[in-house]
């Protein structure tokens, strides 16, 4: 994860909107529905193409594959670990919990539903390496393939404490031995992106988000803390084997248009989060409810050599975030942190964390990347 001083870069938070021929497939393999082996290539592909040449036509510095092949950035492990067979229906979040009928209306689709979580029956080991060199080879293919001078490139991972959040568990004794065996196993993942060169963007919203899930709503703040430390800890021994340097770390209160009054405060979560092995952090700023936060980053500083990604642009809203309000926000995460901090510029989370669950219409997303790259610019000679 490098940054630098001289200007505010622009990247994005893994997902972009997927293609309907795409999505169909998608649809047709999560009813485990027959999928033509090149058809499905070259859907993929094809798709991969036009998303990483979107990216560079918007002018985005750090950019990836937008998650094409992925049902959603968390659940295409079941494709990729063992032990998971079938699905059961799961508590929603205790937020949601308040308005039901909202709930109801808004997180089933065609292609998915966040009610039904897939469980674990078996031992979790690693079986993907198959499908995540084919993903990552349509990746590299995209960038040769597309004329453009790309600065730098990540590729997206679930953590293993998001993988345990969002699976349920039949098989292990404890959480612990879950979570580590759950972390073992994603560790293979994470070598094999970063032996690509690419940085790893570990995605971890349940570094913020444990505090207002149905276990925890009326926990004590300590005790979310420690479910978070754990967490961390499982996450390090992951990446004991990759640089830091190559590694940023999402983290938010949960991609999704619903209450969020039960959310954690960001200051009080910082110091647990600064204990990961990373050098790169991206934290929702966009979100109304948590815009006032950047206030967080002068109470709690950044780890020194730490770049910070913070979300200047709303995915929950098909409104253009206009480029100086951007610019306004990156300004004031800058007065916040130490003046040698680099920053770069992102929305607050994907746009299409959930195959076709993007509360963005897909275009609308766009020229939001396109707001984001301006307000960017914007607020680089702001601070010249």
């Amino acid at each position: 994860m490098t940054g630098t001083n001289d200007r505010i870069r622009t990247t994005h938070i893994g997902s972009l909107p997927r293609p309907p021929a795409l999505l169909e497939l998608l649809t047709a393999r999560q009813e485990s529905e027959d999928v033509d082996d090149e058809e499905w290539d070259a859907t993929v592909d094809e798709a991969t193409r036009d998303v990483v040449e979107r990216q560079a036509e918007v002018g985005l510095d750090i950019v990836n594959n937008g998650e094409q092949s992925r049902v959603s950035f968390n659940w295409y492990v079941a494709d990729r670990l063992s032990g998971i067979e079938g699905k059961r229906e799961q508590e929603l979040w205790a937020d949601l919990q308040e308005f039901p009928d909202y709930a109801e209306e808004t997180f089933k689709t065609d292609v998915i539903d966040l009610s039904m979580h897939p469980v674990v029956t078996g031992p979790v080991e690693y079986t993907g390496h198959e499908e995540a060199e084919a993903e990552l080879a349509a990746f590299e293919a995209a960038l040769e393939a597309v004329d453009a001078d790309i600065e730098e490139t990540f590729v997206t991972a679930a953590s293993p404490s998001i993988v345990t959040a969002t699976h349920v568990d039949d098989y292990y004794d404890d959480y612990e031995e879950f979570l580590f065996a759950t972390a073992e196993a994603m560790a293979e993942e994470y070598e094999l992106v970063a032996d690509t060169g690419a940085t790893i963007q570990i995605d971890a919203p349940e570094l913020l988000t444990a505090g207002h899930t149905a276990a925890f709503a009326d926990a004590p703040l300590e005790e979310v803390k420690d479910v978070t430390r754990l967490h961390v800890e499982a996450l390090n021994e992951a990446l004991s084997t990759v640089p830091a340097e190559q590694v940023r770390l999402h983290t938010c209160w949960g991609s999704y248009e619903g209450p969020h009054h039960l959310d954690t405060d960001l200051v009080e979560m910082l110091p647990e989060i600064y204990e990961a092995d990373i050098s790169g952090l991206s934290v929702e700023q966009a979100n109304p409810r948590h815009q006032h936060e950047y206030r967080a980053f002068a109470e709690q500083p950044l780890p020194e050599g730490w770049t910070l990604i913070p979300g200047v642009v709303d995915v929950k809203t098909n409104i253009v975030d206009h480029p100086e309000t951007i610019a306004d926000r990156l300004e004031r995460v800058a007065e916040a942190v130490d003046d040698s901090t680099p920053l770069v510029a992102a929305p607050d989370c994907g746009f299409d964390t959930q195959a076709d669950i993007g509360m963005v219409d897909p275009e609308i997303a766009w020229a939001k990347l396109e707001a984001l790259v301006e307000g960017a610019a914007i607020a680089t000679e702001r601070r010249s």
